[in-house]
């Protein structure tokens, strides 16, 4: 016998954003009410939101304590003007003179902070095409995994880089998350080559749903996001992909389907203990 429905409509809103705070936080709110008149229930935005900066000393300079970032009364006010449900893929919060926190914040339909989290993977790498990222130089990282629990289900947070951590997904899936979320700015390099084939592996192997709002194209401080937005089914299949350009990408989903795909393969429930 199948579970009993448990339909949603979600949407990932997908930007370009660049160094102008309240003009990323107009850009986006329009696109939310888009994403809410055409239906979605939940909305979710991606990493860096509303702050693309040059590099991490720029962003520093731009950014505030979470007690006076501009964005989030901006995004609180919104969910409550909307009663929707609002994930803002993160914000850059000023957590000392030296560092932010990359803060993803899921927001309720009253207007409260329903969770918060802090990114703990960062993005420290060199890329084959002459890129260079040092996140942790200027971001804090965050120590502890969150999974909210909504009336309408269990969502389990994250941000971009983590999706390389399948331990960390893991984890998610055991707590009882239903949706993955992975707000993400990844590179056009490492998107095109890895951005599909992780975020299905990570619905695969944990029986979710994943929603992945990125940012893409070309930013104001040089940086080439892949974009390509999606939302991905507990079976792997792909509900809805963005491409290059700003906009809203949806789907409607059922969270019983989650249940029914762990009932086929049940292997959250047959993790053993191993050594090397």
């Amino acid at each position: 016998m199948n579970p009993p429905s448990r339909k949603l409509r979600v949407a990932c809103v997908q930007l370009r954003s660049h160094d102008d705070v309240a003009e990323n936080i107009r850009v986006t709110s329009d696109l939310i009410r888009q994403a809410h008149a055409e239906g979605a229930a939940f909305i979710a935005t991606p990493e860096n939101t509303t702050l693309m900066a040059p590099d991490g000393g720029a962003k520093l300079e731009k950014s505030f304590t979470e007690e006076t970032d501009p964005a989030l009364p901006a995004f609180t006010k919104l969910a409550a003007e909307l009663k929707t449900w609002l994930l803002i893929g993160s914000l850059a919060i000023k957590v000392s003179d030296r560092k932010t926190a990359n803060r993803s914040f899921l927001i309720a339909p009253d207007g409260h902070v329903f969770a918060r989290y802090d990114k703990v993977h960062l993005f420290d790498v060199d890329l084959p095409s002459g890129e260079t990222y040092r996140e942790s130089n200027t971001v804090e990282p965050g120590r502890r995994a969150v999974v909210a629990d909504a009336p309408w289900g269990r969502v389990g947070l994250s941000v971009c880089y983590d999706l390389r951590f399948p331990h960390f997904y893991r984890a998610l899936a055991k707590q009882g998350a239903e949706i993955l979320t992975v707000p993400s700015a990844f590179t056009e390099t490492t998107g095109k080559a890895h951005w599909h084939v992780l975020l299905r592996a990570r619905a695969i192997e944990n029986g979710c749903f994943v929603v992945a709002p990125a940012q893409g194209g070309f930013h104001a401080n040089g940086r080439h996001t892949y974009g390509h937005s999606l939302i991905i089914n507990p079976w792997g299949e792909i509900l809805a992909e963005g491409g290059m350009e700003p906009g809203i990408v949806a789907a409607e989903i059922d969270l019983a389907e989650c249940a029914s795909v762990g009932a086929r393969l049940p292997s959250l429930k047959h993790d053993r203990e191993w050594q090397v």
